[in-house]
């Protein structure tokens, strides 16, 4: 769960938002999900985490350009 966790920061930080505003977009969450989620008060399914991570696929960070190659 931390490493999910984590990843799922890291995509917001990635692309400017919020952890919660990225559950938003991906599955609809209220509001207090990602604080529910990071205080260990309750766990998305499998099912859950799939759907997010296929946004996070289909919705990649932009790239920096210090990524492209010269």
């Amino acid at each position: 769960m931390e490493h999910f966790l984590a990843e799922l920061s890291a995509y917001a930080d990635a692309v400017g938002r919020t952890p919660q505003h990225v559950l938003r977009q991906a599955i609809g969450a209220s509001w207090g999900q990602w604080a529910s989620w990071n205080d260990g008060k309750s766990s998305p399914t499998l099912h859950t985490v799939d759907k997010i991570r296929k946004h996070m696929l289909e919705n990649p960070p932009p790239e920096s350009e210090g990524d492209l190659a010269a």
